[in-house]
């Protein structure tokens, strides 16, 4: 299928990105938006409460987007799901605020999801943006029900075409992924009790169990600076990445597969990471992962652990 020339033949494509103290940055991506070949979209940007940051300028610069100030931080999900709601497109597309596109990269993720109603959600090719010639995302492995881990197929290989076909995902990408409005209402939004990592992932897990696919998409591009705003090795990000890793092995494995989950968890993997920020000095981040693993005995009954917002 090929995408006629009357604006009229593309459907909507809302797009929406978080801004948290990056002003500067969010604002480069939004010029390249302005440079896409695709006629008919809309734009939101959240800013998720930035402290030390004056977010007021994207507005300024950007007078066509539609901008909302969140008086608090919501997390990723919870800043695109505030979007999402406001959304009018026929698909949502979450764009982190830390990538650039190329003009082209959205007619190929549209033309997909219009070929297949099977399609529940699709990401492009995704290439560091310091280093062009190199994959960060071509699909992505089924995640390891005990590890709690998944690894990227081709991630830090240089760009060879040797990923130029479109492939089934068992996940897309977080830093841009594109979903039917159709499918979020089916099956919902974006967990909320993440707050940052894994969301995505999780998502992507809910999506499949309702009997849609993911999708890999090769002739779409985007170029991700990637983790501008937390940091790559920060107390921060090891706190919520590994708070989030057990989170989702409580709302995604069942049964046994569960029972060995936790066991492996709680006297392998928790111990060893433990030992291991000790005996290399890493104090804060040995503060940051027992928290993570504290907050999940302190909310072992909670019940909130597996709400799902709706759209409604």
């Amino acid at each position: 299928m090929t995408m006629k020339a009357d604006n009229h033949s593309f459907p909507l494509v809302s797009i929406v990105t978080i801004n948290y103290n990056q002003s500067a940055v969010t604002c480069k991506l939004l010029e390249t938006l302005r440079m896409i070949s695709y006629p008919n979209i809309e734009i939101f940007v959240i800013d998720n409460a930035s402290p030390s940051d004056n977010p007021s300028v994207i507005k300024e610069t950007f007078p066509e987007i539609n901008f909302i100030q969140s008086p608090d931080n919501l997390g990723f999900a919870g800043g695109n799901n505030l979007c999402v709601r406001k959304a009018s497109g026929k698909y949502i597309l979450f764009l982190n605020n830390d990538t650039e596109v190329d003009p082209g990269f959205l007619e190929p993720l549209v033309e997909k999801c219009e070929l297949n109603p099977e399609i529940g959600a699709v990401s492009p090719k995704i290439k560091f943006f310091n280093q062009p010639d190199t994959i960060q995302f071509s699909g992505q492995a089924p995640i390891n029900n005990y590890t709690m881990r998944s690894y990227g197929f081709g991630y830090g290989a240089v760009d060879k075409g040797q990923f130029d076909a479109d492939t089934l995902t068992h996940f897309v990408h977080g830093a841009a992924m594109m979903v039917p409005m159709s499918v979020i209402k089916k099956v919902g939004l974006m967990p909320e009790c993440y707050f940052l990592y894994y969301e995505e992932l999780d998502w992507c897990s809910s999506i499949k169990r309702a009997g849609y696919q993911l999708w890999y998409i090769h002739n779409s591009t985007v170029l991700h600076k990637e983790s501008m705003s937390i940091g790559k090795l920060s107390p921060f990000k090891t706190y919520y990445m590994n708070r989030a890793r057990l989170l989702y092995l409580r709302r995604n494995v069942k049964g046994f597969e569960f029972f060995i989950a936790s066991l492996f968890q709680t006297f392998i993997a928790i111990p060893k990471n433990v030992t291991v920020f000790l005996l290399t000095g890493k104090i804060e981040h040995f503060k940051a992962y027992t928290k993570a693993v504290t907050w999940h005995f302190l909310h072992l009954f909670s019940k909130e652990i597996h709400s799902n917002p709706t759209l409604n």
